[in-house]
């Protein structure tokens, strides 16, 4: 009796211990265990042993290094053999294969201690080698899932940066393998996402999800905070309305619709809008729900002016001509880096051309009101795709002058500038001073006898109460420069009338 008893107790014994380092084992393969080196290390400790897991080349995936025979390690990666059991210089060594997903050869895990393997260690070698197999397809299928997310994203980029070039033959081509259908419109609408850059990956599946995967979304290459989203659906604006609607931090703004060649300018839309959407309650705006200065222009004029400012490129080929255009379109938006790195091109690629657009039309774009000017024309050529009524060939040249004379615009200049007037530390003041010296801090407080931050405090101050964004040069600047023009605050800008020596300048200005 005494001999049963004591059997029962150590098959008890024994169950319980099995049952104890079974639980610890499958613990590592819950989500948040699951660490290859932590089940090496936990087998090591378990066994009592030094463990390896190596590849076909002998290459340490996880543990300690253990030399091994390259003769035995073949058979059993080859499948010749599935495990080994081995005796040498008084230390026991056990070898088992461990399957990885093709097309990764098969993998060794190699447990070597002092004692001989009992029942007890031989079952948890086996039972952690299972779980190595597990962790090990469960990586490399993360892994993999993460290369095609990568090319996936990078892909998206591709075809956003052929259409910010007027290339949409090259982006319908490059998108119908994927997102057959995705490019068949004719017009789309651009979208800006902005949050924190922690939550850019996160934001931009988000934007996948609630637009049905029916939009080109990406990582914007400039902005680390912003996702890009190009949808041809009317229905897209409302769908990310309601995901910034959900999440705080998070602000969107919303281009005209536009043809698909004119990409980068409903980029630049978008952006602007975004900058507004930054001082709305409900953290949206779109471009078209506030009044530009060009709506207030007579059509008829504002074409004529805008093909007399961009004709000296009229002479350079498609290609050329869409390339420089969408360049200076953006690198008057942004800076030279960034508009580098939404194109995909160097930064000197970029500065090369706007000096070559500089050259053309012989002007100085260091001046606000020249880039104010050449802003408008590019806008305006997008904006009147079609001649307008009355518009054609006119005797003498069309003035940028006569164009800012409507009485519509000079109210709208007026009730624009007029918002700053309550402030009494004269912000209007300084912000006419600081675009008249080319956006220059230093330069403006030298002319109005204050202190550097003084003035860049007075212009950030003017943000908020003209609702755009100043110190970031782009459409918001502009549009503030064109109200200076209309209300006679600052002198014109000189347009075909400098570098009459570049190469690229017409014999006659």
């Amino acid at each position: 009796m005494a001999g049963r008893e004591d059997d029962r107790r150590q098959r008890t014994s024994g169950a319980g211990e099995q049952a104890g380092w079974a639980e610890e084992l499958l613990e590592h393969l819950r989500p948040a265990g699951r660490d290859l080196n932590r089940v090496v290390a936990w087998l090591a400790g378990t066994a009592h042993a030094a463990v390896s897991l190596q590849d076909a080349a002998g290459h340490l995936l996880a543990g300690t290094h253990t030399p091994l025979d390259e003769g035995l390690v073949a058979d059993i990666t080859s499948g010749r053999i599935a495990s080994a059991a081995l005796e040498a210089r008084g230390r026991h060594l056990r070898i088992v294969r461990v399957e990885r997903s093709h097309p990764a050869p098969a993998a060794v895990l190699a447990v070597t201690r002092e004692r001989p393997f009992d029942r007890r260690a031989s079952d948890i070698v086996t039972h952690a080698a299972q779980v190595v197999e597990l962790l090990l397809a469960g990586h490399e299928s993360t892994a993999a899932g993460h290369r095609l997310r990568r090319a996936t994203s990078d892909l998206r980029l591709a075809i956003l940066q052929l259409l910010m070039v007027e290339d949409t033959v090259s982006a319908r081509r490059v998108a119908a393998g994927l997102w057959p259908g995705l490019l068949d419109t004719d017009t789309a609408c651009v979208y800006v996402v902005e949050g924190s850059p922690a939550e850019r990956d996160r934001l931009a599946e988000e934007c996948l999800s609630v637009t049905g995967e029916r939009a080109l979304v990406v990582r914007c290459p400039a902005m680390d905070g912003h996702v890009i989203v190009l949808a041809p659906r009317d229905t897209a604006g409302q769908e990310l309305r309601s995901l910034v609607g959900a999440r705080s931090g998070v602000f969107v703004g919303g281009s005209a619709r536009q043809a698909l060649a004119r990409t980068a300018a409903a980029y630049g839309q978008a952006v602007s809008a975004l900058a507004v959407a930054r001082f709305r309650p409900e953290k949206a705006a779109l471009y078209a729900e506030r009044t530009r200065p060009e709506r207030l222009m007579d059509p008829a004029a504002l074409h004529d002016w805008t093909a007399h400012v961009l004709s000296p490129l009229d002479t350079l080929s498609h290609h050329t001509r869409a390339e420089l255009l969408a360049t200076t379109r953006l690198g008057l938006e942004f800076t030279a880096v960034n508009t580098a790195k939404v194109l995909g091109v160097s930064r000197n690629t970029v500065r090369a051309r706007m000096d070559r657009v500089e050259g053309l039309l012989r002007t100085d774009f260091a001046d606000l009101t020249v880039r104010a000017a050449v802003h408008l024309a590019l806008n305006a050529q997008i904006g009147l795709a079609e001649l307008p009524a009355g518009a054609g060939p006119r005797p003498g040249a069309a003035r940028l002058t006569d164009l800012l004379s409507g009485p519509a615009l000079r109210t709208w200049a007026v009730s624009l500038l007029g918002r700053l007037d309550p402030d009494g530390r004269d912000l209007r003041r300084t912000l006419r001073t600081w675009i008249a010296v080319g956006g220059n801090a230093e330069r403006a407080a030298q002319r109005l006898g204050m202190h550097a931050q003084t003035v860049r405090e007075h212009v950030r101050s003017a943000e908020p109460v003209l609702e755009r964004q100043l110190l970031a040069a782009g459409g918001d600047l502009y549009e503030v420069v064109l109200a200076h023009l209309v209300a006679g605050d600052l002198d014109q800008p000189h347009l075909h009338g400098t570098n009459p020596g570049h190469p690229d300048s017409p014999v006659h200005g």
